[in-house]
């Protein structure tokens, strides 16, 4: 039978051999996993293609390289000096070359990297005496592992668990877990050319090659996602069931006009954007909606519009940006565009007459003044935010 996530959520990692209540009270606090769910979301920080790694004697000084060798000799002592530094010295090989490798400082490392210990580094090649050298690397252990693709884990020393570790209790928890129950459908799968979620897991902690692994990492990046999204959409359902808003009427003359007054003729998507936004300022609810667009695809006549819907019910409304230098541009275009509009409507009377930001009279508004500023909102004026950001 096919597992939920949420099950896993609920073993504790302890279920595993190898996993005392000391090893996962260090995992907790040093990887926050505190569930076999957390360990399996424990994602390699990089993978090792054997197939394709760098050899010691390829290497070229001045370079960034990562190579995988066998410690072959491990040397400590202190230096010369005030205050003096501890140094170790390791000699490394692949079998096609060897190569140095110093710490200054990390006198743990003598400890860690003892003779036959297989490792990759990672760091700057140069040269000393004559033989190529790293200082300073990235290390990671990675035990006696075979195959083709190594997947690395973040690791910590201080808790002594290892990338080696961490492979074989995934590979536990894998094998227990069995399929796991997938909420994508198999035709997204199929039209979207993506792995089930049983296939990600393995691809991702036990690739067969590099492909395989991105193809895991392509599937489990929709797994989140999805995720987000879910939880976005059900609080706007539950901001949509218990907060009020404002029923705008729909499009009338007033946003007729403006469309008949452009320069140019809308595009579909516009039509479109609007038509949308137009729908939902008519639910009696706030709407929580996103315009996206290149630059110069028509973002601004749309909020444009959406704002003149609020404004044509008898509604303020602001037309808000993030910079005094953009709601200047933004009051400008505006304002050029505004300079045709003909009021067939009237609004209800002005609570605020000459204080609002407006050119209003005691009985209607003529037409709105287009402001770089934001006006102080007149008492007793209900006001609408519905216009999106464009």
């Amino acid at each position: 039978m096919a597992r939920q996530l949420a099950q896993l959520a609920g073993i504790k990692p302890t279920e595993l051999k190898g996993i005392s209540d000391d090893k996962a009270s260090s995992l907790e606090e040093q990887f926050e996993i505190r569930s076999v769910l957390d360990l399996l979301t424990h994602y390699p920080r990089r993978w090792i293609d054997r197939t394709h790694q760098a050899h010691i004697r390829d290497l070229q000084v001045g370079e960034q390289a990562m190579v995988l060798g066998e410690v072959k000799r491990v040397d400590s002592r202190r230096t010369r000096g005030r205050p003096p530094k501890i140094m170790v010295t390791a000699d490394v090989t692949d079998g096609t070359g060897g190569l140095r490798i110093t710490f200054f400082n990390q006198g743990w490392r003598a400890k860690q990297l003892s003779a036959g210990t297989e490792a990759i580094f990672f760091g700057k090649v140069d040269t000393y005496q004559g033989k190529k050298q790293m200082t300073n690397p990235v290390v990671d252990l990675v035990g006696n592992r075979t195959g083709r693709i190594v997947p690395v884990y973040a690791q910590s020393d201080k808790a002594r668990i290892y990338t080696w570790d961490l492979a074989r209790w995934i590979e536990e928890a894998l094998v227990r877990a069995g399929d796991f129950v997938d909420p994508v459908p198999d035709w997204v799968l199929d039209r979207f050319d993506m792995i089930d979620r049983t296939a990600a897991f393995h691809g991702i902690h036990a690739p067969a090659s590099i492909q395989e692994k991105d193809e895991a990492r392509r599937r489990l990046v929709l797994d989140e996602l999805l995720r987000v999204q879910l939880a976005l959409v059900e609080r706007k359902r539950h901001l949509e069931r218990t907060t009020p808003g404002i029923a705008h009427a729909a499009p009338g003359e007033l946003v007729a006009q403006f469309w008949e007054r452009l320069p140019f003729e809308r595009t579909p998507d516009q039509v479109a954007a609007v038509d949308e936004i137009a729908a939902d300022l008519s639910k009696p609810f706030p709407m929580h909606r996103l315009l996206q667009g290149d630059v110069g695809s028509g973002k601004t006549i749309v909020g444009v519009a959406a704002l003149l819907v609020a404004v044509e019910g008898g509604h303020q409304g602001a037309f808000m940006a993030p910079t005094e230098v953009l709601a200047e541009q933004h009051a400008a275009g505006i304002r050029a565009l505004s300079t045709a509009w003909r009021w067939a409507t009237r609004a209800p009377p002005c609570s605020a007459p000459g204080r609002c930001g407006w050119s209003c009279s005691p009985t209607g508004w003529p037409r709105p003044t287009v402001a770089a500023s934001s006006p102080t909102w007149p008492p007793g004026r209900s006001t609408s935010s519905s216009a999106p950001m464009p």
